[in-house]
C-alpha cells in the first residue's frame, strides 16, 4: 500500500517504521490498533454486490428466441392448443433452469478467494507476542512469520533468516523467492522482484522472518486481483451471440409469415363473405398463421443445443476435462488463441536436474543409470545431497522442502546415493546458511565410520582425512563459488585452479543460464580437526567440483499438443510471471515462438491498449507479467477479433480466466480461485487435454450446425408448402395440428441424435471458424434455402398430383403430411456428414439416430393408420402405392443431397 506517494519496498527499515508509526520491538498499542482497524477496516476481501438469484433468473429470460417461444406458448394456450403450449413451456423451463444453475455456481469465485485468508497470526502488540485473528491485522502491525505460514497480509520484511516464499500462485514464478531486508532502489519493480516484500496468500516454505504490515484487505495485491475479478463482465460465447442473431432474424420472419399467411388464407377462402357465412372463422385463420410462425421458429432448437452441449460435456469428462458452463463446449471449437501460463501448465512445476558439467566430463541426467560413478561425480553428488535440507518422502519418493534442493536429492537418489546413509557416515555439525550477499550455503560434516568403500576411496584420492577430520561442503551460484576456490577436482585429484579454467567454468555457466537453465556450483574443503571451530575459514580456499543445470521441465505431452494446435489453426501464446530468458527457452523448446520475441511486464505497462493491439498478433511470449497485464493481453486479442482461451492455475490467473472467452483451470495444482473463475477444469492438469477438448468442441459445433441445417431445412419446406400451395390453387395444404406434429417429432429424437455424431475426418486439420463469421456462413444458409425449397416443391408436387386426380382432401393432405415427415427423416440421415456420402457411413455408429428415425416413421404411420389418431389429426389410411410415392419423394431428397456433396468435393479437389 502506497502512503504519501511512498512505496515500502523503496524505503529502509527505519523509514518504514517511521512511515507506519510503529516500533519493531513493542509493536502497536492495543488502542492504536483499534483506531487503525476503524480507519482501514477488516483485513478481508470485500465482496461487491454480486448478482442475486433473481437477477440471474431474469437474465435467462431475456433472449429473443426465448421471448418468441414464450409468446407462441401463450398464444397456443389462448387458442386451446394445450399440448403444443405445454411442450413449448416445458422446453423453456428446462433451458431456464440449466442456465440458472450454471450461472449461480459461477458466482462462487469470491468465496474461493476468502479461503486464502489466514484465521490467526502471531503479532507483537503492547510489548508482547500474541495471536490474533488475521482479519484484525492493521497497517503497522509487527508480524512473525515461519515455515508453513500462509502470509496474512502484504508485509515489508525487516528481519529474516533464510526466508523463502513460494509466490507461484500470485506471480507465476516457479522457484521460491529468497527474501532480504534491503531497500530496493528502483521504483518500477515487478512484483516478483520485490524481494523485501511478502504478499497475502503466498506461502512461507523455508526460514523465518519478521515484518511490518503495509496493506490489508482490498489494499493488498490479492485484494487488487479480487477487485479485477469483480470488474470483469461475463462475455457471451460465440454460439450465444449467433443464436441471439438467429432469434432476431426468425422473429422478423415469423412476424412476416403471420401477416402473409393470414392474408392468403383470408382471401383464398372467400374473404369477408366467408366470414359472414361462417364457412371459416377468425380463430382458424389466426391459428393457421400462428402455426406458420411456430413452423418458422424451431422451438426445439434451444433444448437441442443444450442437450448437444451436455453430450459434449459428458464426453469431455471422460477425457479428463470438466465443463462448468455448457456453452463453453462450443466455444472451444471456435478458439483461435490459447494463452497459457508456463508454470504448472506447460511445465511440471518441479525443478529437475537435467545436466552435469565437470572439468573433464559432461553428463545428461537421462544417461545416469548407465553411467559409471567416478570420483568427481561421487564428490558432486555427496556435496549436493549433504549440503541440503530437503528430504525424500518415504510414501512416494518425492522431494519435501525447497524445490531446488529437492531436485538435487532426487538426482542423487537416481545415481544411487542415499541421503540417510550418507548422513549416517558424515553427520552435519555446523552450517553457514545461504544468504543473497554470499550466494552460497556451507555445511560442515564430521567424517565418521566410512562404511561405503567407494566413498572411502574417493576421500583418500582427494586427500580428505579418512577419520577424525571434518569436511566442508558448499553449494551456490557459480560466481559465488568460483570466487572462493583456488583448487579444482580432476579425476579425483586436487589441482590448482588456473585462470583459464576459471574462464571456462564461467563460460559454461553463461551458456546454460542464457538457455533458461538454473545453474548451481559445488565445492568442498577438507578441514583438520584443530580447525573445526574456525567458521571464518570454512569458505576460503575451496576445491571446485562441478555444476548442475536444472529446469522446470516441460510436460512430455505438451510438444505434440502445441503442434496439433498449430495444425488446427490455433496460435499458442505463453504468458508467465517468470524470467524472460526462462520463458523464451521453454517457448523455443515447445516451438511456441520462432522469432525470439518477448514482451515484459514493464514494456506492457508503458504501452497503450492500441499499441499492444498493433503487436499482439505477432508476439507469442510474455514474461514478468502481472494480473492486470494478463487481462490487457486478453482484451487486446479480443479487440483484434480473436476467440481467446486462457489457461492457468494460480490466483494471478483468475481475472484473465474470467475475462477470456473460455478460461481453463488446472484441477490438481489449480487454486480454488482459478477453478471457480474458469469455464473448464483440466482434471489431470494435462495440456494435451485441451487439444482433446478443442477437438470435441469443434465436433459439437459442427453437430450444432448440422441440426440447425436439418431443422431449418424442414421448416423452410413447410413454409414453401404453406405459402405457395394456396397461391397455385391448392386449399390449405396442412392443418395447424399437423404442422405442430411435424415440428414435434422431427425436431425431437432425430435432431438430438445428431449431437452424437462422430467428428469429421478433418476436424483438427482445418482452421477454426472465423470469430466474426455468422452461424449461416460456410454455405450453411444457401444449403438450407436450396434443400428446403426442394423439399417443399417435392411435397407440393405430390399434393398437386393427387389433388388434380380428384382424391378427397384427406388423401392429398395426408400425402403432403407424410411426405414432409419422410423427407425430413431422409435429410436427417444425409446431414450426418457434410462431406461423406450417406451410403458410406455405417448407420450403427450413431444408434440414437437409427432409433430416432425408426421411431419417428413408426409414429407417423400410427397417425395415418390408427383410427383414433386419424380423427385427431384429420388423416386417412394410404395405400401401399401412395405410401411408395411418399418414400420416393424422400429418396429424391437423399439423392439431391448426395449430388450436392459430390459437387462440393469436385470444387475442392479438382477445380483451381
Amino acid at each position: 500500500m502506497v502512503i504519501n506517494g511512498k512505496n515500502p519496498f523503496n524505503m529502509t527499515k527505519e523509514e518504514v517504521f517511521g512511515l507506519y508509526r510503529t516500533d519493531p520491538e513493542t509493536g502497536l498499542s492495543g488502542s492504536e490498533a483499534r483506531n487503525r482497524l476503524g480507519e482501514y477496516g477488516k483485513n478481508k476481501l470485500q465482496e461487491k454486490g454480486g448478482r442475486t438469484a433473481f437477477s440471474i433468473l431474469i437474465g435467462q429470460l431475456k433472449g429473443v428466441m426465448v421471448f418468441i417461444l414464450l409468446v407462441a406458448c401463450m398464444v397456443s394456450y389462448v387458442l386451446g392448443e394445450f399440448v403444443d403450449g405445454s411442450v413449448i413451456l416445458f422446453i423453456l423451463i428446462l433451458n431456464t433452469f440449466l442456465g440458472f444453475w450454471q450461472e449461480l455456481n459461477a458466482e462462487k469465485a469470491m468465496q474461493a478467494l476468502k479461503k486464502l485468508t489466514v484465521p490467526y497470526v502471531r503479532v507483537r502488540r503492547d510489548d508482547d507476542e500474541e495471536q490474533i485473528p488475521a482479519e484484525n491485522l492493521v497497517p503497522g502491525d509487527i508480524v512473525l512469520l515461519e515455515t508453513g505460514n500462509i502470509v496474512p497480509a502484504d508485509i515489508r520484511i525487516v528481519e529474516e533468516s533464510n526466508l523463502k516464499v513460494r509466490e507461484s500462485t500470485l506471480t507465476g514464478e516457479s522457484e521460491p523467492i529468497g527474501k532480504s531486508t534491503d531497500k530496493i532502489g528502483q521504483t518500477d519493480v515487478e512484483l516478483s522482484d520485490r524481494v523485501n516484500m511478502v504478499y497475502m496468500g503466498t506461502v512461507i516454505v523455508y526460514g523465518r522472518g519478521i515484518g511490518v504490515v503495509t496493506g490489508t484487505g482490498m489494499n493488498t495485491e490479492l485484494g487488487k486481483i479480487a477487485g479485477l475479478l469483480q470488474s470483469v463482465e461475463d462475455e457471451k460465447t460465440p454460439l450465444q451471440k449467433k443464436l441471439a442473431g438467429l432469434g432476431k432474424s426468425l422473429a422478423l420472419v415469423a412476424l412476416g409469415l403471420i401477416l402473409i399467411v393470414a392474408f392468403i388464407t383470408f382471401f383464398h377462402i372467400g374473404g369477408v363473405e366467408a366470414l359472414q357465412h361462417g364457412t371459416i372463422g377468425l380463430k382458424e385463420i389466426f391459428l393457421t398463421s400462428i402455426s406458420m410462425a411456430v413452423a418458422a421458429i424451431p422451438e426445439g432448437l434451444p433444448a437441442i443445443v443444450t442437450i448437444a452441449l451436455a453430450i459434449g460435456a459428458k464426453k469431455m469428462l471422460k477425457k479428463r476435462a470438466l465443463i462448468r458452463h455448457l456453452p463453453s463446449v462450443e466455444t472451444l471449437g471456435s478458439v483461435t488463441v490459447i494463452c497459457s501460463d508456463k508454470t504448472g501448465t506447460l511445465t511440471q512445476n518441479r525443478m529437475t536436474v537435467t545436466r552435469i558439467e565437470m572439468p573433464e566430463q559432461s553428463l545428461d541426467m537421462k544417461d545416469i543409470k548407465n553411467t559409471v560413478m567416478n570420483a568427481d561425480l561421487t564428490l558432486l553428488f555427496i556435496t549436493g545431497v549433504l549440503c541440503n535440507d530437503a528430504v525424500l518422502s518415504e510414501d512416494d519418493g518425492t522431494a519435501v522442502g525447497d524445490p531446488t534442493e529437492g531436485a538435487l536429492v532426487v538426482a542423487a537418489a537416481a545415481a544411487g546415493f542415499s541421503k540417510d546413509k550418507l548422513e549416517d557416515q558424515l553427520p552435519r555439525v555446523e552450517e553457514l546458511p545461504f544468504d543473497a550477499e554470499r550466494k552460497r550455503m556451507t555445511t560442515v560434516h564430521r567424517i565418521g565410520d566410512l562404511r561405503d568403500e567407494t566413498v572411502k576411496d574417493v576421500f583418500h584420492s582427494a586427500q580428505i582425512a579418512d577419520t577424525g577430520g571434518f569436511l566442508g561442503l558448499t553449494k551456490g551460484s557459480v560466481d559465488g563459488i568460483i570466487n572462493v576456490c583456488n583448487g579444482i577436482a580432476i579425476n579425483g585429484k586436487i589441482e590448482q585452479l588456473t585462470e583459464e579454467m576459471r574462464s571456462r567454468i564461467l563460460k559454461q555457466n553463461h551458456d546454460m543460464a542464457s538457455n533458461g537453465i538454473r545453474v548451481l556450483a559445488f565445492a568442498f574443503k577438507p578441514i583438520k580437526p584443530e580447525d573445526g571451530n574456525l567458521k571464518g575459514e570454512y569458505e576460503k580456499d575451496l576445491v571446485y567440483v562441478g555444476m548442475t543445470g536444472m529446469v522446470d521441465p516441460v510436460r512430455p505431452e505438451v510438444k505434440d499438443a502445441v503442434l496439433t494446435c498449430k495444425m488446427a489453426g490455433i496460435r499458442p501464446v505463453m504468458i508467465t510471471g517468470d524470467h524472460p530468458v526462462t520463458a523464451l527457452a521453454i517457448a523455443r523448446e515447445l516451438r511456441i515462438d520462432a522469432q525470439g520475441t518477448v514482451l515484459t511486464g514493464r514494456e506492457l505497462s508503458a504501452m497503450t491498449l492500441d499499441e499492444l493491439e498493433a503487436r499482439v498478433l505477432e508476439v507469442s511470449v510474455y514474461a514478468r507479467v502481472s494480473p492486470e497485464h494478463k487481462m490487457k493481453i486478453v482484451d487486446a486479442l479480443q479487440d483484434r477479433g480473436q476467440i481467446v482461451s486462457m489457461t492457468g492455475d494460480g490466483v494471478n490467473d483468475a481475472p484473465a480466466l474470467k475475462s477470456a472467452d473460455i478460461g481453463v483451470a488446472m484441477g490438481i495444482t489449480g487454486t480454488d480461485v482459478s477453478k471457480e473463475s474458469s469455464d473448464m477444469i483440466l482434471i489431470d492438469d494435462n495440456f494435451a487435454t485441451i487439444v482433446r477438448a478443442v477437438r470435441e468442441g469443434r465436433t459439437i459445433f459442427d453437430n450444432i450446425r448440422k441440426f440447425i441445417r436439418y431443422i431449418l431445412t424442414g421448416n423452410t419446406g413447410e413454409i414453401i408448402v404453406m405459402l405457395f400451395g394456396p397461391l397455385f390453387g391448392l386449399p390449405i395444404p396442412l392443418l395447424p395440428i399437423q404442422i405442430l406434429w411435424i415440428n414435434l417429432v422431427t425436431d425431437g429424437l432425430p435432431a438430438v441424435a445428431l449431437g452424437y455424431e462422430a467428428p469429421e475426418r478433418n476436424v483438427m486439420q482445418r482452421p477454426p471458424y472465423k470469430p466474426g463469421q455468422g452461424i449461416f456462413a460456410g454455405g450453411l444458409g444457401r444449403g438450407i434455402i436450396v434443400s428446403g425449397v426442394l423439399l417443399g416443391i417435392l411435397c407440393l408436387i405430390v399434393g398437386f398430383a393427387f389433388f388434380n386426380q380428384g382424391h378427397p382432401v384427406e388423401v392429398w393432405r395426408t400425402m403432403i403430411f407424410t411426405s414432409l415427415t419422410f423427407c425430413q427423416m431422409a435429410y436427417a440421415l444425409c446431414v450426418r456428414s457434410s462431406s461423406r456420402s450417406v451410403f458410406s457411413i455405417n448407420p450403427f455408429t450413431n444408434i440414437p439416430m437409427v432409433i430416432g428415425v425408426i421411431l419417428t416413421l413408426g409414429l407417423q404411420l400410427m397417425l395415418i393408420y390408427v383410427p383414433f389418431f386419424q380423427g385427431i389429426f384429420k388423416t386417412t389410411a394410404l395405400s401401399l402405392s401412395q405410401l411408395g410415392v411418399c418414400l420416393l419423394a424422400a429418396l429424391s431428397v437423399m439423392l439431391f443431397s448426395e449430388l450436392e456433396k459430390l459437387i462440393t468435393w469436385i470444387k475442392k479437389k479438382i477445380l483451381p
